[in-house]
């Protein structure tokens, strides 16, 4: 179960919109393949009631309400008339899973939570509602007052219930904790599906996960990047790709090879960058940066794991830096189809190196920059030069870009309105080379970096990723300009598409 548009929005400034949590929905349950979604939490604003409200009439037609779930409150009526008047069929009731939560957070005896339980459960029940049962702090109850936790369950397994689910709401469990605990319920309550659902703040969610599988738990609760609250949950595509490496026999319908796209859809949704490190859904985890590692690819695969990029519908690449050799820099003029005799090839390689002590980012699109460079040759004859542009910004009206460039042999003069000065110059830019029955590749991806405690004039790097057809690439400018930053790694781009 995806809880990616619930807990996943707990995560410290994180509110998607509900445009953005119906896409989500969509994606998760067609494309990703995910099981049941968990999308928010009743009573919570007029947003999320919005939002639920698009999702389950989505659903329905669809065939997948009893795919919706929502998290509830033990709040008499309250939550099932949110319910119903959402269209909701499947509601997550929170109850206490330990007593300390009970009796410090809701001041109530055992018998008198369990009978407001009841009512909640049974009243679902009468109007059709499916309910799956939270035992909140359920791993500190299974630490510190076992008792309590077996006599909710003795008594909520016999209520018409489905599922009952385990959260490590603080996170605090260790493996053989996760074990130990959710086997002494399975063997106890062996008819019962339980769910775990883990927190990542000691950053053993996925090691807890695999535990809670060996000793029965027969669902998982994820989250994609891993969002959620404080540290966040266990993130689905490293949890993923554990199971299907390490526990062959665990069956889940998840289409491996989406992970990457939901990641950074959700990325762009959530405001929360992607560290470039992030397993399987980072940009640079399928990158070789030590030349002794690109050679050992060549020679029979050597640093080749199971986490074979393919699986996720990416590739291996080969990074530029002080690390590089020889076989990282081959590797990348090959895809840029350039071939240099070895002398030459040393010569780029240790500029490369100076580059990289001096920590700058080299990208395989300024190799034929850099060789230009090294080599002083014309590697590069610029197809396209930008002769000329203005770029006006007034307030309250649309900025504008007048350009004046130069495509071969031919000069073109076009004016745009853009939302920004560069939008503007792409506009007149595409208005160029329309004239000439030519598309631009997509813009997919634009970072700017500034130094630390940079001040006003401060160099900024601006890298735009570009797709066309299946191929991307990414170019860079610099600047103390951020939009002429811009246009320099557009300009690049122009000359190598």
């Amino acid at each position: 179960m995806d809880t990616t548009l619930r807990d996943g929005e707990q995560t410290s400034g994180v509110s998607f919109s509900a445009a953005e949590k119906l896409t989500t929905a969509q994606l998760l349950l067609e494309e990703v393949k995910v099981d049941r979604i968990e999308v928010a939490s009743a009573r919570v604003s007029e947003g999320d009631f919005k939002a639920v409200k698009q999702i389950t009439s989505w659903a329905k037609e669809k065939g997948y309400l009893d795919r919706i779930e929502i998290l509830t409150f033990v709040d008499g009526d309250r939550s099932l008339d949110w319910m119903q008047e959402a269209g909701a069929k499947v509601m997550n009731l929170l109850t206490k899973g330990s007593l300390n939560h009970l009796q410090h957070q809701l001041k109530k005896t055992p018998e008198a939570h369990f009978e407001e339980i009841a009512y909640v459960v049974n009243k679902a029940a009468a109007l059709g509602i499916e309910v799956n049962i939270y035992l909140e702090d359920w791993s500190n109850g299974m630490r510190n007052s076992q008792d309590y936790v077996f006599q909710h369950l003795d008594f909520s397994t016999k209520l018409p219930i489905k599922r009952i689910l385990l959260p490590d709401t603080l996170g605090v469990l260790t493996p053989d904790e996760t074990y130990t605990f959710v086997k002494a319920l399975v063997e106890k309550y062996p008819d019962t599906h339980f769910d775990f659902h883990a927190h990542n703040d000691y950053d053993l969610s996925v090691a807890n996960v695999m535990q809670s599988i060996k000793a029965g738990a027969k669902g998982l609760h994820l989250t994609v990047n891993g969002l959620g609250e404080r540290a966040g949950n266990a993130p689905l595509a490293s949890t993923v790709a554990v199971l299907k490496d390490f526990m062959p026999d665990t069956q889940f319908g998840v289409d491996e090879k989406s992970l990457y796209r939901i990641s950074h859809i959700v990325e762009s949704y959530s405001g929360i960058r992607i560290p470039p490190n992030k397993p399987i859904v980072g940009e640079s985890v399928f990158t070789q940066t030590a030349g002794i590692h690109a050679d050992g690819d060549k020679k029979n695969s050597l640093y080749v794991s199971e986490l074979k990029p393919s699986r996720f519908g990416r590739r291996t690449l080969y990074a530029l830096g002080k690390s590089s050799g020889k076989a990282n820099i081959e590797q990348n003029l090959k895809d840029l189809g350039i071939s240099l005799p070895d002398d030459d090839l040393k010569k780029v390689t240790q500029k490369i190196i100076e580059l990289g002590d001096k920590k700058e980012n080299v990208t395989r699109e300024d190799l034929p920059f850099i060789i230009a460079d090294v080599l002083d040759r014309n590697a590069v004859e610029p197809k396209v030069k930008v002769v000329n542009y203005v770029l006006t910004h007034s307030r309250g009206l649309k900025p504008t870009a007048t350009i004046m460039i130069q495509i071969e042999d031919h000069l073109y003069e076009e004016n745009a309105q853009g939302d920004g000065q560069y939008d503007a110059f792409m506009n007149a830019l595409k208005k160029a080379f329309a004239k000439r029955k030519q598309e631009l590749p997509m813009l997919i991806d634009y970072q700017v970096r500034i130094p630390p405690g940079g001040k006003t004039d401060a160099l900024c790097e601006t890298i735009i990723t570009w797709k066309k057809g299946n191929k991307e690439m990414k170019t860079r400018g610099l600047d103390s300009d951020q939009t002429v930053s811009a246009i320099e790694a557009t300009v690049k781009m122009l000359n190598l598409t």
